[in-house]
């Protein structure tokens, strides 16, 4: 059975010229790095370009790598970095919680019911992307502390 390379080891081929070693760091690395940029660049296409900027640079800037840390990290910062210059490109800012949970313009409060839900329906499906699109605004209203370290909890 082969071994698997380390990050370590793909990082040294794709800097003696392996650019295959390169695809295979883009393919360990492709969902976790989306899932990233996702939550920072709400815009699912957007967030795909993002993420294919984020290898680019990070395929460029390799020689520069020096392994102080690990190869991830190097690359998680790539990736927030890219998804940030990108947000202010498009003169985009991260939603404020009181946006978030203000409903209309009025004082109420946002407020989840907690009810039974049938997860195969429609509505359910509409249900979950909802709170999720909620979740991710909150979280992209965070300090980027914070949402870092929510991110390295994944």
């Amino acid at each position: 059975m082969a071994e698997i390379p380390s990050d370590l080891d793909l990082v040294q081929r794709v800097k003696n010229g392996d650019k295959e070693a390169f695809n295979l760091l883009v393919l360990k690395y492709q969902r976790k790095v989306g899932r990233l940029v996702r939550r920072l660049v709400s815009n699912s296409d957007e967030a795909d370009d993002v993420v294919q900027d984020a290898f680019i640079k990070a395929y460029r800037a390799l020689p520069q790598f020096r392994g102080d840390s690990a190869f991830y990290t190097w690359l998680y910062r790539i990736a927030v970095n890219t998804a940030k210059n990108h947000l202010v490109s498009r003169g985009k800012r991260p939603i404020s919680l009181s946006e978030l949970t203000s409903n209309e313009g009025d004082d109420e409060s946002f407020e989840v019911p907690v009810v039974t839900i049938d997860n195969n329906t429609p509505e359910a499906e509409l249900m979950s992307r909802q709170i999720a699109e909620a979740v991710n605004r909150a979280v992209s209203a965070l300090p980027e502390e914070l949402q870092t370290a929510l991110s390295l909890r994944e």
